[in-house]
This record gives C-alpha cells, sequence and structure tokens, in this order.
C-alpha cells in the first residue's frame, strides 16, 4: 500500500453470505425426490397423451399437448428453476421414444404421422418454452415503485 495508511472498508459492498441456487446449491434429498417424481409423472403424462392424440386425433391432440403445457409449467413453478420443467419434459420424452419404438409384429402406437410430427414437436416446444421462461414474479415483493 503506497502512503501507509490503511483502507477503509467499503460500506456499499454486497454481502459475501449469498446462498447458491440453481445447480450451485447443495444437494438436498427432498429436490433430488421431487425431480425424480415429476419425471415419472412426465412419463405418465407421455404415455396417457400418446394413447389420447391417437385415440381422438384434433381433440386428443390439443389435451395431451394441454396436458403436458400443465405438468412442465407446474413443475417450473413448483421447483422455481429450470430443472423444475426439464425432469418432467425428459420423463415424457423417454416414454414417448420408447413408444415410438414399436412392437415386433410391425404396429406401433402412434394412429398416424401427422399427430406423430405434431405431438413430437409441439410436446418438445412446450418443454422449451417452460424451461426458458422468465421466473414468475414473487406474491407480495416489492415493485420498488413509491406509493405502488
Amino acid at each position: 500500500m503506497s502512503g501507509g495508511r490503511p483502507r477503509a472498508a467499503r460500506t456499499n459492498a454486497p454481502p459475501r453470505d449469498i446462498p447458491a441456487t440453481g445447480l450451485a446449491a447443495p444437494l438436498n434429498p427432498r429436490r433430488i425426490a421431487a425431480l425424480l417424481g415429476l419425471a415419472v409423472l412426465g412419463a405418465l403424462v407421455g404415455i396417457a397423451g400418446t394413447l389420447v392424440q391417437s385415440a381422438w386425433f384434433p381433440g386428443g391432440l390439443l389435451l395431451a399437448l394441454l396436458a403436458s403445457a400443465g405438468l412442465f409449467h407446474g413443475g417450473r413453478c413448483l421447483m422455481g428453476t429450470q430443472p423444475g420443467a426439464l425432469a418432467p419434459a425428459a420423463g415424457w420424452l423417454i416414454s414417448v421414444i420408447v413408444l415410438l419404438g414399436g412392437r415386433p409384429e410391425g404396429d406401433y402406437v402412434f394412429g398416424n404421422e401427422l399427430g406423430l410430427a405434431l405431438f413430437m414437436l409441439g410436446g418438445m416446444a412446450i418443454a422449451v418454452i417452460c424451461a426458458t421462461m422468465s421466473r414468475s414474479p414473487q406474491l407480495g415483493a416489492d415493485s420498488g415503485r413509491p406509493g405502488k
């Protein structure tokens, strides 16, 4: 230090004890169990959506995509992070790909190619939208504007 004078501590410095969030947070067994539960729920919604969209083509496809969107968005809101939407999306995608494989007899669960394409692309697009959307505002949070 030049001048031999000690420096004064900064008074406007942010606190150093900021808790880690997201992927930097320490492992939490309850959080891992919740994500695994969401992945299983995503697989169940994928199986149900596959059966519904092929049975009632136009309406069933919309119903299956709405159920997927509700699960992905609900997982994101429940967990508050991107893995909350990605865990059910991963379960959904794995179950749909397994059902896409077909059976030894040559037939498969999907009714037609148009429904298959719309269900796969629509579900993946919804998963990406839910995983990349910004955080929802916290209830009771200060808006930063006086008088509001």
